[in-house]
């Protein structure tokens, strides 16, 4: 299985160019779409889901031309966007009977099988028939991952998927997405580097509605060595430093404010020299220039 872009670009009616020749293959893994807000991945990710056309381009999944065949591409798609709407009476079993009849699951035996199945593995076998009204925001989220997930899909396009959700939902719901990228497709997009972190296995980085940067973690990483470093400051000076040098962490400590920054140790005074996280390999990404492996 193996997803395509080349030279994709959209603007609104607004004006807003959203994708500017955009070119990109995905293959069958867990696939990290990293960049901040504005960058357009969601503009990217309805475009693969056939929910809007590009202006100019092409893509293929797996022979399938998007543009053109959207409904056999979705008959192999899985969807998660960033808000999705229920049912809110509904109960998750009832829902996902549903939502399978209408993607074509029509015999009651393998629906019955398929949704019990999609219940259990995202652990919501137990509240399977409370309303989707009653669910924590975690819940409803690894609800939207087993409505994703009917039918077997070849492609899973995730969208901002932990975005409000505490910290333990969040790791559930990783570990929920490493589980099904097994022998599929999977793209997480998301402006959370932590998320992409834990299951990536290759990154790409869009910045102002281009591809700037496509690596797997470890090679960013190793682009980063050399050129991170921690200094002690005195809480006064925090804003001075912030304009100063690229900061990708901040704590308060009893001797003072520890900065980390990405660029020259001699920016600050005393820096030492940090291990790179995939946090400070992001920031030095976006503020570079384009360069796509």
């Amino acid at each position: 299985m193996a997803l395509t872009i080349t030279g994709l670009s959209k603007t609104y009616p607004n004006g807003v160019r959203a994708l500017k020749n955009l070119s990109l293959s995905v293959g069958s893994t867990m696939f990290g779409l990293l960049g901040p807000n504005g960058a357009g991945k969601s503009s990217l990710m309805r475009t693969i889901a056939t929910l809007q056309d590009a202006d100019s381009g092409t893509i293929t999944l797996d022979g399938l031309d998007v543009m053109t065949q959207k409904d056999e591409v979705r008959k192999v798609l899985g969807y998660l966007p960033q808000e999705f709407g229920v049912y809110p009476k509904m109960s998750a079993i009832d829902m996902l009977n549903h939502l399978a009849i209408l993607k074509g699951v029509i015999a009651a035996g393998e629906r019955k099988e398929m949704v019990d199945a999609l219940l259990q593995q995202t652990n919501l076998w137990d509240v399977r028939k409370k309303s989707l009204s009653t669910y924590s925001g975690g819940m409803k989220q690894r609800f939207g991952i087993a409505q994703a997930l009917l039918g077997d899909p070849k492609l899973v396009i995730v969208d901002e998927p932990t975005v409000g959700l505490d910290p333990e939902e969040r790791v559930r719901f990783r570990n929920l997405l490493s589980e099904i990228a097994h022998g599929r497709v999977v793209i997480l997009s998301t402006h959370i580097v932590s998320d992409v972190e834990a299951v990536a296995t290759r990154i790409a980085i869009l910045r102002g509605g281009r591809l700037v940067d496509v690596a797997v973690p470890e090679e960013l990483l190793r682009r980063a060595a050399g050129q991170v470093f921690t200094a002690v400051v005195p809480s006064a000076e925090v804003t001075r430093v912030q304009a100063a040098v690229p900061v990708s962490g901040l704590a308060r400590r009893a001797d003072g404010v520890h900065v980390r920054y990405v660029g020259r140790a001699d920016a600050l005074a005393g820096a030492r020299p940090a291990e790179p996280t995939l946090e400070d390999a992001y920031l030095l990404v976006t503020l570079g220039g384009e360069r796509v492996a």
